[in-house]
């Protein structure tokens, strides 16, 4: 891991924090002047903030389980359907994706392989 500024590192602390996200206040919270160029900053931390973006989307995670749980035991509940779509979305996004299996099963089974290349 490479060593950020202090100002860097605030700029990371406050993203997901008191600037709600927005790369524009961070950079304010961050004691940044107005000079320096945003895009600068971010293409700076691009992998910093990809990583933070991850912590921040783990850590709500627990919040989408409990909206579908929610939305069992409520089903009335007013818009139920968005909150779910947002709660499947950001679990499939952190790796907790809906599985599929399939068991596929062969007794005696025959494997017909394409024809090998002649070489002329």
């Amino acid at each position: 891991m490479r060593t950020l500024t202090e100002k860097q590192q605030k700029f990371l602390d406050v993203l997901f924090d008191e600037a709600g996200g927005s790369v524009v206040e961070a950079k304010r919270l961050a004691g940044y002047s107005e000079n320096n160029s945003t895009t600068e900053i971010v293409k700076s931390l691009k992998e910093e903030i990809l990583e933070s973006t991850q912590l921040f989307m783990a850590r709500n995670s627990p919040r989408a389980a409990m909206s579908l749980v929610d939305g069992m035991v409520e089903p009335t509940q007013l818009g139920l359907r968005e909150k779910i779509v947002a709660a499947k979305d950001l679990l499939d996004r952190v790796g907790l994706a809906k599985t599929e299996k399939l068991h596929v099963e062969a007794s005696n089974g025959l494997m017909i392989l394409p024809p090998k290349d002649k070489e002329e």
